[in-house]
């Protein structure tokens, strides 16, 4: 089984969704256009940007909609390319749209869905208000026999405090284990003061899911609002990448930004983010921080994270079990000094704020001393 040796976060802006959430950031944020995503490359055109040649290995490429993510009518087909390239990949969504998981199991060879992981999750209220509770779960189960791996989590809000333990009761009878838990952000205080989507203290919105045991939670709770200022090789080893026009950044606060599908005869140039990290904090350490990307960092794998045994056996096929338990700093060769000074130079200058003179003093002083 060939090692992973890229993460890419891929963003689709599509906005049409079938549900209202309103913890949802799209709705938060007044972003719901109902819009479909203007696709400006084809699939085959994103899997030559992303080819196995082109990257000198194989990638773990998780695929989210802005909205929906399965009512991109490419998306049975991108994933099919990108499959054909060597690579893993995981679809978030809702879970609720059958005629997505009709075109994918049709269209994706049996051999190829070992490498497949759907995350589902599960919207409890609007699930209820559609009436889609069973759909949802035969969704699920669908996938599953047919092979894929499949995680199921819920974004923990107030509103669900009175729902929590049938939540878990409709899991263990649908999925066999408890779900996984994503902490939801209020996204109108997105500045210095980055706060949950929740009434209560963190101490009480931590301690009210204790029974869930939830790894995914526990770890996002750590991270949050806990500035990161290790070594990073996000930028080289993967990013955030928009897979409707091709724009990669190194990371979600990172200004570098250049489009990697325009010409993929060419290298992509990629480079390490290093201890230059815009963000308050890992938005979203459960992926980038749990497959490696900071090696001096200890963590659980991203496998360790999202797994649940069951009485069946797990959520994750081995496949995807043995990958996603991978580190990528095991897979990949870390920064020469040199290589480092290079991209800080690189992100200095990106950055702004410093004129040559005092870009060298900045740079060379350290050295020095050394």
């Amino acid at each position: 089984m060939e090692p992973i040796k890229y993460f890419f976060e891929c963003l689709i802006p599509i906005t049409v969704c079938n549900m209202k959430c309103h913890y949802c950031y799209v709705v938060q944020r007044g972003y719901r256009t109902m819009k479909m995503a203007e696709m400006r490359y084809s699939p085959k055109q994103i899997a030559e940007g992303l080819s196995h040649k082109r990257l000198n290995g194989a990638a773990y490429i998780s695929i989210c909609g802005i909205g929906e993510t399965t009512m991109v009518k490419e998306l049975p087909e991108i994933c099919l390319e990108l499959l054909k390239e060597g690579h893993y990949i995981n679809i978030t969504t809702n879970g609720t749209f059958i005629r997505f998981f009709d075109q994918f199991l049709e269209l994706i060879p049996s051999e190829m869905l070992a490498r497949v992981n759907f995350s589902f999750s599960f919207h409890y209220l609007e699930l209820e208000r559609m009436k889609a509770f069973e759909k949802f779960f035969a969704n699920i189960n669908r996938v599953k026999d047919a092979g894929c791996s499949i995680l199921v989590q819920f974004n923990l809000c107030d509103e669900y405090e009175p729902h929590l333990e049938d939540i878990k009761r409709m899991c263990l009878e649908n999925v066999g284990a408890l779900p996984q838990i994503a902490a939801t952000r209020d996204e109108f205080s997105l500045s210095k003061d980055i706060r949950l989507f929740t009434k209560h203290s963190v101490e009480e919105y931590v301690h009210s899911v204790d029974d869930f045991d939830s790894p995914l939670f526990k770890f996002t709770m750590k991270n949050f609002m806990v500035k990161r200022r290790e070594y990073c090789y996000a930028g080289k080893w993967g990013g955030s990448l928009n897979l409707a026009t091709g724009i990669f950044h190194p990371c979600y606060g990172s200004p570098v930004a250049f489009d990697i599908f325009k010409d993929p005869s060419k290298p992509i140039p990629f480079r390490a983010m290093g201890k230059h990290c815009c963000s308050l904090f890992c938005t979203n350490s459960s992926h980038f921080i749990s497959l490696g990307m900071i090696p001096e960092y200890d963590a659980p794998t991203y496998a360790e994270l999202r797994n649940r045994q069951t009485k069946k056996g797990e959520w994750y096929n081995e496949t995807m079990k043995e990958v996603l338990s991978q580190k990528l700093y095991n897979n990949q060769e870390l920064d020469t000094a040199i290589q480092k000074i290079t991209s800080d130079i690189y992100y200095r200058i990106m950055g702004g704020g410093y004129n040559c003179k005092q870009l060298l003093k900045k740079v060379l002083r350290p050295i020095i001393k050394e």
